[in-house]
């Protein structure tokens, strides 16, 4: 008979199926909201519709990179006075930045088949665009440190010193409309500025940003289990081998 797997063994419990169920739920609003509530621009006709995917997947990548940074700041605070050596926030960081660089990349390219649309090119090597691609390649490489063989509190110290570089790029990316002269319209929401659009577009847009905000949310706290379970299998895993060698040596004498 089957033995049913304890909770901590599992990718899911019932509030990460919920939190999943209310995120499919919102999208395929967010999908009927974008194409068929919201008008067509007078200039750029359907292809702003790219706008409700665009904004907010940029904003989640610029949180999910702050989360990694604090995190990674935490767990160098935590690494040599905790008994599990802040594993916790080692984890968190590198869910996060795996859901930041999943969003970045979305942005790249719905950008650029926008920038197809309004620039007649997908490529420009605007300030804008050429930030976020080194944000993108920086935070490719921060996985890719996370995945070499190593010490896992050694790994984890690299790895947060590796964030907190990369997320020198993130308010470089953001101002770059603004420190330099590019073809990237100014940020479509901001804090303290006026909207750029309004009406339905700006209610679809807030709709949007909330709706990838519940989608990244549930990815993190999914990905934060995956590399629990990943860290448990290599420890069980490690202590087979040694049982294993402990057993060779006890028949040897």
């Amino acid at each position: 008979m089957s033995q049913i797997p304890d909770s901590k063994h599992m990718t899911a419990t019932l509030g990460t199926r919920i939190l999943g169920s209310v995120a499919v739920a919102a999208v395929l609003l967010m999908t009927l909201l974008g194409l068929v509530v919201s008008p067509e621009d007078l200039v750029q006709g359907h292809a702003v519709r790219m706008l409700y995917l665009h904004v907010p997947s940029i904003w989640i990548a610029y949180a999910a990179f702050v989360l990694t940074a604090a995190s990674s700041v935490l767990f160098l605070i935590r690494s040599r006075s905790r008994t599990d050596g802040g594993r916790h926030h080692d984890r968190l960081a590198g869910s996060a930045a795996e859901v930041g660089v999943l969003f970045a990349g979305i942005t790249l390219v719905t950008g650029m088949l926008w920038g197809r649309v309004t620039w007649g090119t997908y490529w420009q090597w605007d300030a804008r665009l050429t930030t976020t691609v080194l944000l993108f390649v920086t935070y490719l490489g921060y996985l890719a440190l996370r995945r070499l063989p190593s010490d896992p509190i050694v790994r984890g110290r690299r790895s947060a010193v590796m964030a907190l570089i990369s997320f020198v790029n993130v308010p470089i990316v953001h101002f770059s409309v603004d420190w330099w002269r590019t073809l990237h319209q100014k940020a479509s929401l901001s804090v303290g500025r006026r909207p750029e659009i309004t009406g339905e577009m700006y209610w679809t847009l807030l709709y949007s940003t909330l709706t990838v905000t519940v989608v990244a949310s549930w990815l993190i706290v999914h990905r934060y289990r995956v590399i629990r379970l990943e860290e448990l299998r290599d420890e069980e895993a490690l202590n087979a081998l040694i049982a294993s060698r402990l057993r060779e040596d006890d028949v040897g004498n």
